[in-house]
Formats: C-alpha cells, sequence, structure tokens
C-alpha cells in the first residue's frame, strides 16, 4: 500500500516548482485535459439546466422549486458515492474514468430532450440526479488518480492547479450556457439544444483518458474482497474509518463540513435575491458565477504559497474566519454590488479550504483508500449542502431578503473554526 508522510504543516519543507514545471509532465497534462474537458460540459450542463428550471418563462419557480433543484444537482453522489468509491479503489481507473464519460453523454442527451419537450420538473431533477451522480464519481475518479502523474513532493500545488483551472473551466462551461441561450431561446427547446452541447465535453474527457495506459491511473494495490459486492458495500465504511484515523483528514472534513453548510445558505439566498430582488435573471446569475470564479482562480494561484508561509492549519482556519467576515459583512446589505463582492470572497475562502482538504486527503491516505475516502468526502459535503439548502428554503422570505438566514451562515463558519481546533488540539 502506497502511503504518504502525515503532517498538516509539513508541506511548508517542500519548494514549489511552478506550473511550467508541472505542466511538462505528460501525464499531469494529459489528465488536466481530461479534467477540463469534463468540467467544462459539466458547467455547460448545470447552468444549461438552471436556466430551464429558473430562468424560463414558461416554467415557474419558488424557494421549494429551486431547493430541489440543488438537490438533484447535488445528492445524488452523496447516495451512491461511498459505494462508487471501492470501485474506483479495485477497478482501473482509466476505464472507469472512458467508461463513466460515455454513459454520462448519452445521459446528457437524454436530460435535454426531456427539456425541449417541456417534460415535468420530477423528470428533470431525476435525470440531473443521474448525470450529476456520474460526473461526481468522474471527480473522484480524476482526484484520486492525481498521484500517479505527479511526485508525492508536489501534490499540494498540482492540486491547486488542477482544481483550480478545473473551477474556472467549469465557470467558463456556464458562461458558454449563457450564451448559448441567447442564440437558441430561452424556451423549452431552446433550453434543450444549450444543455445538449454539454455532451461534447464528455466526449473530449473520454478521449484524454483513453490515451493512459491501462493502469496508469492506480489503483496500485487492490486491498478488498474478491466478491464486488461485498467491495462495494464496504466503501463508506472503509472511506470513514480511514478518515477517523487520520487526524490530519478527520480535523479537515470538520472544517469543510461548515463550510459547505454556510455556503448551501449563502447559495440559495443568492439565487433568490438575483431572480425576486434584484430582478437580474441569467445576467446578473453570469456576474455572481463570474466572480465566483474569480474567486477560485485567485485562491489557487495563492494557497500554495499561504500553506508555505503560514502551514496547512493556520490556512485552513483563515479561510473559515474570512468566509465568516464576507457572508455577513456582505450580506447584511442585501445589495447587488455587496452579493457579487460575497461571491468573490466567499468562493476564495471556501477554495482556500477545499484545497487544504484536498492536500490532506492526497498526501495522507494511501493509494488503496484514496477513492473510497474521496468519494465519503463529496457524499458528507453534499449532503450537508442538500440540508443546509433544504432547511433554509422552509424559512427563507420569497424575495431571499432573510437577515437572520445572513447570520445563521457566518454562525456556521465560525462553529467550523471552532470544532477544527478542538479536533486538531484532540490529536495534537
Amino acid at each position: 500500500m502506497s502511503t504518504a508522510k502525515t503532517g498538516s504543516d509539513h508541506e511548508a519543507h517542500h519548494a514549489r516548482v511552478g506550473p511550467r514545471a508541472l505542466l511538462a509532465l505528460a501525464g499531469f497534462r494529459r489528465l488536466l485535459f481530461t479534467r477540463f474537458s469534463a468540467q467544462w460540459g459539466d458547467g455547460l450542463f448545470q447552468a444549461g439546466l438552471a436556466g430551464a428550471v429558473l430562468f424560463n418563462p414558461e416554467r415557474e419557480a419558488d424557494p421549494l422549486a429551486i431547493a430541489a433543484g440543488f438537490t438533484a444537482l447535488l445528492l445524488p453522489y452523496s447516495i451512491i458515492g461511498p459505494f462508487a468509491g471501492a470501485l474506483l479503489d479495485r477497478w482501473d481507473r482509466r476505464r472507469v474514468l472512458v467508461a463513466a464519460n460515455v454513459l454520462r453523454g448519452a445521459l446528457i442527451v437524454t436530460s435535454a430532450l426531456s427539456v425541449a419537450v417541456g417534460a415535468s420538473g420530477t423528470t428533470l431533477f431525476t435525470l440531473a440526479l443521474v448525470v450529476i451522480g456520474v460526473s461526481r464519481f468522474i471527480n473522484s475518479g480524476l482526484s484520486a488518480s492525481l498521484p500517479h502523474v505527479v511526485p508525492v513532493r508536489n501534490l499540494v500545488e498540482a492540486n491547486a492547479l488542477a482544481t483550480t483551472l478545473g473551477a474556472v473551466i467549469a465557470v467558463l462551461g456556464a458562461g458558454c450556457a449563457v450564451g448559448l441561450r441567447a442564440i437558441f431561446g430561452d424556451d423549452n427547446l431552446g433550453s434543450g439544444t444549450t444543455t445538449a452541447v454539454a455532451c461534447l465535453g464528455s466526449a473530449g474527457s473520454a478521449w484524454f483518458a483513453i490515451r493512459f495506459a491501462r493502469g496508469a491511473l492506480g489503483p496500485d494495490e487492490v486491498n478488498e474482497p474478491s466478491q464486488t459486492a461485498v467491495a462495494v458495500a464496504r466503501g463508506l465504511y472503509d472511506g470513514g474509518r480511514a478518515a477517523v484515523k487520520t487526524p490530519t483528514v478527520l480535523a479537515a472534513f470538520v472544517a469543510l463540513l461548515a463550510h459547505r453548510m454556510a455556503f448551501g445558505v449563502a447559495l440559495l439566498l443568492t439565487v433568490l435575491l438575483i431572480r425576486f430582488r434584484f430582478d437580474a435573471g441569467l445576467g446578473g446569475l453570469g456576474q455572481v458565477a463570474g466572480l465566483f470564479g474569480a474567486g477560485i482562480l485567485l485562491a489557487g494561484l495563492v494557497t500554495a504559497r499561504i500553506v508555505a508561509a503560514i502551514g496547512r492549519r493556520r490556512a485552513l482556519a483563515g479561510g473559515l474566519l474570512l468566509g465568516a467576515v464576507a457572508v455577513v459583512g456582505f450580506g447584511l446589505p442585501l445589495t447587488m454590488p455587496t452579493t457579487l463582492a460575497a461571491a468573490l470572497v466567499i468562493s476564495f475562502a471556501g477554495q482556500v479550504v477545499k484545497l487544504c482538504v484536498d492536500a490532506a486527503v492526497q498526501r495522507d491516505i494511501g493509494d488503496d483508500l484514496r477513492g473510497r475516502v474521496f468519494a465519503l468526502y463529496d457524499t458528507l459535503f453534499n449532503v450537508a449542502q442538500v440540508v443546509s439548502i433544504a432547511l433554509a428554503a422552509l424559512v427563507v422570505a420569497p424575495d431571499g431578503a432573510s437577515p437572520l438566514l445572513v447570520l445563521g451562515a457566518g454562525a456556521c463558519y465560525l462553529v467550523g473554526v471552532g470544532g477544527f481546533a478542538l479536533v486538531s488540539r484532540g490529536h495534537a
């Protein structure tokens, strides 16, 4: 079993090599293109679906309908993730990435046809559950494969580059959806046509993935029962046990859990404010997405330097504190400019937290368990975000003007800081 040196602050002792040196690695470069194609398609599909449900004059939207839409985007992998993670640690990840992308492309076309013919919200949400579930599975496979294409000493920097650029590419995909809607129209047929274009991302991702040699992405060893069904059933248990037994990962999970719950509330409020209070339409949501992408890009540029300067633990806690300040300071005025500012700062803070958590899993979890831990990672935090959105939808004002929910989101961040400190101190 491949293992990694543990400890929250040891990254500071490794020199950064820079993006140019990382991109010179053929395997890393190919994995990046696999990720970029997949995430461009993800961004376009999700934005196309959001436009079809939230900003389509032929359909109505309210807080509960919006919450149901977010559930469709976030819940699927929360259900299948722990079990799929066992497959990532059992099956050739290269083969899994190819097959999953082909399946996702077919499902995207099916979803697009359903949008075009005016299928019910239940039908669309069910299809979205499956499409996004496959997408999450692909993302976990890409994350689990990263240590096979870069040296372990460069994982923090490589993960920051891959995750950040991938998120920016997803935002660009969402921007393409906005542009395509302007061409094809915002009715059911136009929305369906826009959504269908996302299948090109799946095709490109499968093409790049198939160029890897068999076994090149792991797993190196298989620590599983011979029966696949038993291996799948053990996914949740094994991932949870590995996370709990690794102090740096457990503490990081506590922090990210708090961020995702706070972010879920902020996300629902933002969509409602743009849709009903500011009347900014899909263009306003595009502005938020653009600033969100800018925050992610900025975090990718500076997180490795922050970790090198102050260590992963302080960087992670600082991200949570910045999130608390941003959500309250920019959220309470309830204006479009401050909402845009909140999108920029909260996305930056959240991405710093996420990159630190990714690094903890990639460095401190062995290769034979890494896929399951990443799958559990997605599951826990998507469930947390879905629950926070659902609970907020029950009490939020119809136009999103709910100061108490803003304060509640800030409190989530502060609870996360306290929980992270307690778990870290308890294992020190």
